[in-house]
């Protein structure tokens, strides 16, 4: 375990929750949704119901939980309402924590140098292809 100060801890958890809107969710192993917080509307989750279907009430879940003993990690999901958010799912023994952290910055600042990349290599490959005729 890494020796750091409380004080860096608690800094970074206040960081974490306050630019990344967490939100979170967590899930009987039988699918039922036992609690839930954070900023969830901000990702369009709302009149959320306990004891009820997880995966009815939010549909990306479906086909994901229950998790065995792996977690998962969903970059760049965008949401029904737009956002754009991380999704981490991690199993314990008797349910499944689903976090969200919004990633609409990390989106706005990687999509344009990756598309830059994309059009490079077309131009690469069609300059390629030129030359080989």
């Amino acid at each position: 375990m890494l020796d750091v100060p409380v004080f860096v801890i608690a800094y970074i958890l206040n960081l974490l929750t306050a630019e990344s809107s967490l939100g979170y969710l967590l899930v009987n192993k039988d699918g039922s949704l036992l609690t839930w917080g954070g900023k969830l509307a901000a990702y369009g989750i709302t009149n959320l119901r306990k004891g009820k279907n997880a995966k009815e009430q939010v549909v990306f879940l479906e086909g994901l939980l229950p998790l065995d003993d792996t977690s998962i990690f969903l970059p760049f999901i965008q949401t029904e309402c737009g956002s754009c958010v991380d999704v981490h799912i991690l199993p314990t023994k008797e349910a499944d924590w689903v976090l969200l952290l919004d990633s609409s910055c990390d989106r706005d600042y990687l999509f344009p140098i990756q598309q830059k990349a994309n059009d490079f290599r077309l131009l690469y490959e069609k300059l390629n292809r030129k030359l080989n005729y």
